[in-house]
């Protein structure tokens, strides 16, 4: 079976599971949702995460699995992957799809702000298997209980990428326009270091400082440069990128690990394979999404590889910031 050939089915299970996981935020309180499951190495299980991973392994099984020998590579799932249908090897899958049922939890079962289900399907070649060998993408919004609206992007290597919103009220959908900016500077547009938790906060922002002042020059008195936006979540960082919101986001923090041991301290979390999988629906959009070093992302499809990555929403804006960011790491003792 070819990646392509499971788009069908991949956009149906991220309706089920956006539709699932807002009957839970609707009928359940945030206390309940934010209870800790269990912790795994990469990141801690919520309640809210159950819901999602429990919907996942029973529709690949029934569905997809009986069709073809899947490796699912999902956070939750022990091990960090299995082999659909069960009895199955390994060695006889044909597809690898890594997924991340909620991307962004925190942020949803606080209603904060909306969460994605990412997902991302390569052939199948053994543990070697890369972001580089997905060959189709899907994103799905999981909106907030107030929201009545939900994207879906999806994109097949070589073929462009496509979108359409969704009417929870209305029950329809119509087609979703993606435009990456155009803008040739990050001047008074939202670009950012990811710098989400304790422990290299203060490091990552005197990065985007640095990469500002080298960029757009000295602050003037009652003017800002730029914006920012935190957005707790990869995939919904990527989205706003492709969107046309934000400009540029660099998320850095496996860089920072070994100036936290000079220190004493543990690097703590970090974006995962997962949480990256539907990069491909950035660069089919054109958006350049790469290392920070400037280099193809290379991480394999599992749970456990700590990534760091760049995007930039186009050449321009590329050749405004890269060399800015490279001298800021530079400057800061922060090896590429």
């Amino acid at each position: 079976m070819n990646p392509a050939d499971t788009l069908p089915f991949i956009r149906r299970l991220h309706e089920r599971i956006r539709d699932a996981v807002i009957a839970a935020c609707e009928g359940q309180a945030v206390e309940d949702l934010a209870t800790i499951a269990h912790d795994e190495e990469g990141d801690t299980i919520y309640a809210v995460d159950l819901v999602s991973e429990q919907l996942l392994i029973e529709a690949v099984t029934s569905e997809l699995a009986t069709e073809t020998v899947v490796v699912l590579v999902a956070e939750g799932i022990e091990g960090g992957q299995i082999v659909l249908p069960a009895g199955a090897e390994a060695s006889a899958a044909t597809l690898r799809i890594i997924v991340d049922p909620i991307d962004g939890t925190r942020g949803l079962m606080y209603q904060k702000r909306p969460a994605w289900i990412l997902t991302g399907v390569a052939r199948e070649r053994g543990p070697e298997t890369a972001l580089a060998d997905i060959e189709l993408a899907v994103m799905t919004e999981i909106p907030l209980v107030k929201q009545h609206q939900s994207d879906m992007l999806w994109a097949i290597r070589g073929e462009g990428a496509h979108a359409e919103r969704y009417d929870r009220i209305r029950k329809q959908t119509q087609p979703l326009t993606l435009r990456p900016s155009t803008a040739t500077s990050i001047g008074h547009g939202f670009a950012q270091v990811s710098r989400f938790f304790p422990g290299a906060r203060a490091d990552l922002a005197a990065i985007d400082d640095a990469i500002c002042r080298h960029a757009l020059g000295p602050i003037q008195p009652g003017k800002a440069q730029c914006f920012e936006d935190q957005y707790i979540c990869s995939g919904g960082q990527l989205y706003e990128v492709i969107i046309g919101h934000d400009r540029f986001v660099a998320d850095l923090r496996p860089l920072m690990e070994p100036l936290l041991a000079k220190r004493g301290i543990q690097l703590g979390i970090c974006c995962h394979p997962y949480d990256l999988c539907t990069e491909l629906i950035a660069r089919e959009m054109g958006v350049i999404v790469c290392s920070p070093d400037g280099k193809p992302l290379d991480a394999l499809l599992d749970v456990d590889a700590d990534v760091a990555w760049v995007a930039y929403a186009n050449a321009a804006i590329r050749a405004q910031i890269e060399p800015a960011l490279h001298q800021a790491l530079q400057d800061a003792g922060v090896s590429l």
